[in-house]
């Protein structure tokens, strides 16, 4: 079954690649917008050790953009929905899903978790305290591989979507704020990473004060189209990564 499931990726990686890829361990902190799609293709791909950590449950808003998220499932925690999806595609993968969220004691709370047990780690997540903080752990351990999502809200065009070196992303406000917050805090990154991420500026529209337009609220719009090739991006770099190995 599973020589069936990854033959094409096999033909077009060489079997080097694909055991590098079955071996490898992963932990992706966020399965929303950006997450669950990066979960999705590194498991399509080949991963088959994979963890997922989200402290949130399934709402309304999330339809739009976020895998697991239908209507059946809204109220229920993202990761164990994104859990159930990802072993339908390979039931022989191991999937770990925690409903818990990063923070500065995360691996001092869950120590089997620590991420130096981990060859690449992926931020997808929206905090920028908790952001900050899982940069400053990751990047300090030399073994690890770090990738980051910025800012894929008030996004609309996918031919935007492009990589660079944390300091070197330009025109995305949330990479902007990290690293302000950063400078103001002397606390730093111990080593580079990549970002995916987007320059592209769109103005906000008007938003209707009545009807059902009023339950947008402040929340900054986003649409599938951004944020899943931000996450098919994040997948890429893993799997890419594994290939020039």
């Amino acid at each position: 079954m599973n020589e069936d499931i990854f033959s094409r990726a096999e033909a077009l990686l060489g079997d080097a690649t694909m055991q590098r890829v079955k071996n490898a361990k992963v932990l992706i902190f966020g399965v929303g917008g950006v997450g669950s799609w990066c979960a999705e293709g590194l498991v399509r791909s080949g991963i088959s050790n994979l963890t997922i950590v989200d402290f949130d449950v399934v709402a309304p808003s999330n339809i739009n953009r976020q895998l697991m998220a239908i209507p059946s499932v809204v109220g229920e925690p993202k990761v164990e929905e994104m859990r159930k999806r990802l072993l339908q595609i390979n039931p022989n993968a191991e999937i770990v899903a925690l409903n818990a969220r990063f923070d500065a004691d995360f691996t001092k709370s869950y120590p089997n978790l620590s991420l130096d047990k981990f060859d690449y780690v992926v931020d997808a997540i929206d905090s920028l305290d908790d952001k900050i903080q899982l940069i400053l752990q990751a990047t300090s351990i030399p073994t690890l591989k770090f990738f980051s999502s910025m800012g894929a809200a008030m996004k609309f065009d996918p031919t935007k979507v492009d990589t660079a070196e944390f300091w070197k992303v330009k025109g995305c406000p949330l990479a902007r704020s990290l690293r302000n917050k950063m400078k103001r805090n002397k606390l730093f990154p111990k080593s580079k990473f990549i970002c995916v991420y987007s320059d592209e500026q769109v103005n906000k529209p008007n938003i209707s004060k009545s009807g059902s337009d009023n339950a947008v609220g402040t929340s900054k719009g986003s649409i599938v189209q951004v944020t899943a090739v931000f996450g098919f991006t994040l997948c890429s770099m893993i799997i890419n990564d594994l290939h020039n190995k």
